[in-house]
Formats: structure tokens, C-alpha cells, sequence
């Protein structure tokens, strides 16, 4: 394919794309086919001679689109949001388009530059504390990792290394290995499994705190257990708190935890990923009081912030803690400007060298919504999903199982967590809506998240008097088979 040939081929895909979101609600939202439906479909081995790209292109609807869930269509409210928007894609388009490997300022300066001045414009947009930010002089800053799973875990091994050699210092004669198997990570029992993950990565010990009646983790169930362990010659070392839980949007009270955690030597690090994107709304930016006792912060606006996957921000207050932990300097990856004090080299503060110029979609979004784009689209989520709380809250066979704060409604039958399953068992059959559950203590629960970008109220109206009837049939049949028991 050449340059000509690209031209004509790109405005074909590109309209493709625009034809596929404009018209995906009438789609189902959800595939019909059966695990290994794909291999019968397509040769043993690639072709010996290229085919042309109508062939290609041809067997997009033909082999994968039987075999895609719809995350963007207006139908689907399981998860979270996966963010999407025409200025994000042209932003990925252009990235992917320069082809850069952003490891290093020298790799492409740009890259490097554009990431950390959006980092600090998203920072102040969510009015993060100034030692976050990348101000001339200071020690913290901002970075795109993939996703909340490797910022989670970067801090987590941050935190690892910054314990160790703080140990160390004060007990030269415990070795690495003493101390490893000592130390031990903390998050709530709603945090998600990311977290677990990480400690399992990085090797170390992980202990959930229980969470309160609201599902959050409150300062006198952390200092209780870390009494606990400390006396058992344990080394507390590294605290997850989690902003918008996934089971049902809880928040943990960073207010009561991080002055504990300060005092106690122990990182704290913030997930919002999903609940994050709320703050650029002053009127939410409440939830987030408390960051200030953090030493690292994250959240995605790739899942609700209209930057299309993968866009993970996150932020430290010390930078050094980041590099400190994982700064390797071959020769072939050295430029003369490394020691200037004025450039970053992303490739120290992440788990992979090579990085894409992720920050473009990010502008692009920024400028081309504004910060009155990106309020209004959050604020008609939330206000979507608060409509859908008054359709549950109006029928008095089901009941709410959290406080709906955000655009997440925790739902459910009254009656048996068999019921429950049952009636998620016929939305999954009839394939109208996409949802998925979740525990809530010993309660099966459905989820019902406000997701897609184009989605209205006449879709949520939908989705609810679906649901309604489908529990209306299930409770008739439910009924007569209790009564011949």
C-alpha cells in the first residue's frame, strides 16, 4: 500500500468508524456467539500472497463484528465507561500516525513536554494540590500510564523500595530479604482486584480492611489492623484508599486515613479511576478532600473522561520516589540533556521503555470539549442514573443497595440472591442491555452504570421498563414453581 493508495483506503476506514458509532444502537449490544466461534472462520495460516484490502475490509462484519460487545452503544451499562469521542480518535490516529517511542525527552521532545503540561492541566482542572504538579522547582508531577492496574502497582513498588532502604538505614543488619518478607500492603475489602494483583507482583503480603454500613474503609478499621500487625513485628508500608469502589461507587474517608498513614510511614495511594472524572465538576470535588495526605493519585479519563483507551493520569508528589525505584541508564538510552534538571524521562517513572504520544488525544479533548463539555457530559450521566434510581425506587418490588453518588445505580429484587441471578440470567438472554453484577456483602446485586457517550433517556427508560417486565414474567414463574414445591 502506498501513500495514494492509504489516502483513499483512510477515508474509507474513517467513515466506516463514524457510520459504526453513529448508528450502533442498532446493534446487539451483546454477541450470540459460542467460545471458539472465530477459528472456522479464517485459514489455518497466514496467505502466502498478499490480498487486497477489500478482502480485508470485507471480513470485518463478516468475522468480527458477529463477535463484538458493544461497549459504545447505548444499550450497554455494565462495568464502567469506556470513553470514546471524535477528538480522541483523531488525537490516536495522529499518534499512531508519527509512530514515536516516547522513552525519552531526546525520543521525541514533544512527547515528553505535551504529557507533563497535560498533566498539569488536568491537575488544576481537578484542583489537585500544587505538589503534584510539574511547577518549576517542584518535586512531584504527572504521567499517562496504560491503565489504574499499573499505577497501583508502580506506587505499590515505589513504595516497596523507598521502605526497604528507610529500614535499612535504621536497621543496617536486616537484609532485603528480612525486611520483604515483613512487609505488608493494605486496601479496603471493595477495592479492586488490581490491587491484590499488585502485592502479588511485587511479592509482598496484602490484608483487606473492613469496610464500613457505606462500604468505606473509616480511620479506626485501618489504625485497628495495623496495630495489630505492627505488634506482630509485621512493617506496614503501603495503603490503597479507592474513590468510586467498583461493586457500587463507595469512598473511602481519605480525610480519617491519611493522616495515619503520614504518621505511620505508609504510602497512601488514591485510586479513582472511575470517579475521578466527577471532580472537574466543583460540586463533586468534595469527594476528593483528603488527597492532600496522599503521596500518589490516579483515574482514568479513558473510562469517562471522552479519551478514548489508554489513558490512565496519574500523579506523585515526589518524583524521586518513582526514578529512585526504577532508574536504569545504558548508554545507547543516555542524551546530553539527562542532567539538565529541566527534562523528565517517562521511561523511569512506568513499568515499559518504549511509550506511545498518548498525550495528543488528551488535548485534543481538552481543547475541543472545553472544561463546559467535559462538566456537561459527567453532569447528564449522573443525572441519567439518578433517573433510573426514581424508576427503582418507584417500584416497591425492588430495592437500592448503595447510595447512588455518582452515574452507578446498585439494584435488586426483594427476595433471594437466586432470584437475583435468575432475572440477570434473562437480560443476558434477551441481549436488549448489557449489565453485569457484583457482592455486596452476602446480596447478589446488579449494576446498572450510565456508559455510553450517546446514551439518552430514552435509552435508560428502555433498559428500565425491560428489566421491569422481564421481572414481572420471572416472578409469575417463580411464583407457580414455589407453589407446586
Amino acid at each position: 500500500m502506498d501513500a495514494a493508495e492509504f489516502r483513499k483506503r483512510g477515508k474509507e476506514v474513517v467513515d466506516y468508524i463514524a457510520d459504526y458509532l453513529e448508528k450502533i444502537d442498532q446493534r446487539q449490544v451483546f454477541p450470540d456467539v459460542e467460545p471458539g466461534y472465530l477459528r472456522p472462520l479464517i485459514p489455518d495460516c497466514a496467505p502466502q500472497d498478499p490480498e487486497s484490502f477489500e478482502d480485508v475490509f470485507k471480513d470485518i462484519e463478516k468475522i468480527i463484528m458477529p463477535g463484538m460487545t458493544h461497549w459504545h452503544s447505548p444499550y450497554f451499562f455494565a462495568y464502567f465507561p469506556a470513553a470514546s469521542s471524535f477528538p480522541a480518535l483523531l488525537g490516536d490516529m495522529l499518534c499512531s500516525g508519527i509512530g514515536c517511542m516516547g522513552f525519552s525527552w531526546a525520543a521525541s521532545p514533544a512527547c515528553t513536554e505535551l504529557e507533563t503540561v497535560m498533566l498539569d492541566w488536568l491537575g488544576k482542572l481537578i484542583n489537585l494540590p500544587e505538589e503534584f504538579l510539574a511547577v518549576k522547582g517542584g518535586q512531584g508531577g504527572g504521567v499517562i500510564q496504560g491503565s489504574a492496574s499499573e499505577a497501583t502497582l508502580i506506587s505499590l513498588l515505589a513504595a516497596r523500595t523507598k521502605t526497604i532502604r528507610r529500614v535499612q538505614s535504621e536497621k543496617p543488619e536486616l537484609t532485603e530479604s528480612d525486611i520483604m518478607g515483613r512487609l505488608v500492603a493494605y486496601a479496603s475489602d471493595q477495592a479492586h482486584s488490581s490491587v491484590e494483583r499488585a502485592a502479588l507482583i511485587g511479592g509482598v503480603k496484602i490484608k483487606n480492611v473492613s469496610s464500613d454500613d457505606t462500604f468505606s474503609v473509616c480511620g479506626s478499621a485501618l489504625r485497628k489492623v495495623l496495630d495489630e500487625d505492627k505488634a506482630s513485628g509485621l512493617i506496614p508500608f503501603f495503603f490503597c484508599a479507592t474513590l468510586g469502589t467498583t461493586p457500587c461507587c463507595s469512598f473511602d474517608k481519605l480525610l480519617e486515613l491519611g493522616p495515619i498513614c503520614n504518621k505511620e510511614n505508609i504510602w497512601m495511594h488514591v485510586d479513582a479511576a472511575y470517579a475521578g472524572s466527577a471532580f472537574v465538576c466543583p460540586e463533586f470535588r468534595h469527594l476528593l478532600n483528603g488527597v492532600e495526605f496522599a503521596d500518589s493519585f490516579n483515574f482514568n479519563p479513558h473510562k469517562w473522561l471522552l479519551v478514548n483507551f489508554d489513558c490512565s493520569a496519574m500523579w506523585v508528589k515526589k518524583k524521586a520516589d518513582l526514578t529512585g525505584a526504577f532508574k536504569l541508564e545504558p548508554l545507547y538510552l543516555q542524551h546530553h540533556h539527562q542532567e539538565s534538571g529541566l527534562v523528565t524521562d517517562y521511561r523511569h517513572w512506568q513499568i515499559p521503555l518504549g511509550r506511545r504520544f498518548r498525550s495528543l488525544k488528551l488535548w485534543f479533548v481538552l481543547r475541543m470539549y472545553g472544561v463546559t463539555g467535559l462538566q456537561e457530559h459527567i453532569r447528564k450521566h449522573i443525572r441519567l442514573s439518578h433517573q433510573f434510581e426514581r424508576f427503582v425506587l418507584q417500584d416497591e418490588r425492588f430495592e437500592i443497595c448503595a447510595e447512588v453518588v455518582l452515574g452507578l445505580v446498585c439494584f435488586r429484587l426483594k427476595g433471594s440472591n437466586e432470584l437475583n441471578k435468575a432475572l440477570l440470567k434473562s437480560i443476558d438472554e434477551a441481549k436488549k442491555i448489557h449489565l453485569v453484577p457484583c457482592h455486596l456483602r452476602e446480596k447478589f446485586v446488579l449494576r446498572f452504570a450510565i456508559c455510553s457517550r450517546t446514551v439518552e433517556s430514552t435509552h435508560v427508560k428502555f433498559a428500565w421498563q425491560h428489566i421491569s417486565q422481564l421481572a414481572t414474567d420471572l416472578l409469575k414463574t417463580w411464583e407457580q414453581g414455589h407453589h407446586q414445591q
